[in-house]
């Protein structure tokens, strides 16, 4: 086959009539800009908040998307809830510092824990998802999730004072709900116990409850699966069923002694 009908081949293969990939690159450099912006003891607030409201504007001309409020309208009421995301984000901090002795500083906690990187990005992520924005929420949200091994999507509901612990491997699905003061470790998975398309408007991920610590590896599947408050829930347990409050779920492991012949 000759170069031209290579060409020809591959542009017949293209299926989506646009799929433009600097859109993935812009919403990344947003990503960045946002988190510095918040964080960051040198980044001024007042000159990035408008690079914001620019990068903002030319990822949605980019996008070509109809929506119903203008992206000035859409940026106005996101900026808003800023200063509420930001309190938030200190809280998870401050959560993580008073649960971890690994810990050493508050500010160990801000540059390098991926547990709070990923929670930070879902929180901005999650506000741009409820303005009805597409695409781009879960573009930073897999953003965080390629850096981190966390993957939350945007429209999970997350309460305050979240603490994930390792961070890898952890998943959170869209209708999750986790409440106030959750602890959680590496490897949890909050899933669906079904996966159809059918179901995509129905609640198919599970309820965590205030004071609930999940430890590693643990699985919870379901929309209807609740896990009561101050539950523990163990490593490596798998739980489809609501727990009630005040409980403890373990995964027994079963232990053969390995014996050597003629000892």
């Amino acid at each position: 086959m000759d170069k031209e009908k290579i060409i020809a081949e591959l542009n017949r293969h293209k299926k989506l009539p646009y799929l433009d990939f600097r859109l993935k690159q812009e919403t990344e450099d947003f990503t960045d800009t946002l988190f510095y912006t918040l964080f960051d003891a040198n980044t001024p607030v007042a000159v990035n908040l408008e690079l914001l409201e620019n990068k903002f504007n030319k990822l949605m001309d980019m996008a070509c998307w109809d929506l119903e409020k203008p992206s000035e309208e859409l940026w106005g009421n996101y900026i808003s809830h800023l200063p509420q995301i930001l309190e938030n984000l200190n809280l998870d901090a401050e959560a993580i510092l008073n649960c971890d002795p690994a810990s050493l500083s508050i500010q160990e906690i801000y540059m390098a824990y991926p547990g709070f990187y990923a929670i930070a990005i879902y929180r901005l992520a999650h506000e741009l998802y409820e303005e009805g924005v597409p695409l781009i929420p879960r573009m930073m949200t897999e953003y965080a999730h390629r850096q981190t091994g966390v993957d939350i999507n945007p429209g999970a509901k997350i309460g305050k004072s979240f603490f994930i612990d390792h961070a890898t491997g952890v998943v959170i699905g869209e209708t999750a709900v986790i409440h106030d003061n959750v602890k959680i470790y590496q490897g949890v998975t909050l899933g669906a116990l079904y996966v159809a398309k059918n179901l995509e408007k129905t609640k198919r991920h599970p309820t965590i409850e205030d004071n609930v610590t999940i430890y590693a590896n643990a699985t919870i599947l379901g929309g209807d699966t609740v896990v009561g408050k101050n539950s523990i829930i163990g490593g490596n347990a798998w739980i489809t069923s609501s727990v009630p409050a005040n409980s403890k779920v373990y995964h027994t492991p079963e232990i053969k002694i390995k014996t050597t012949p003629n000892v």
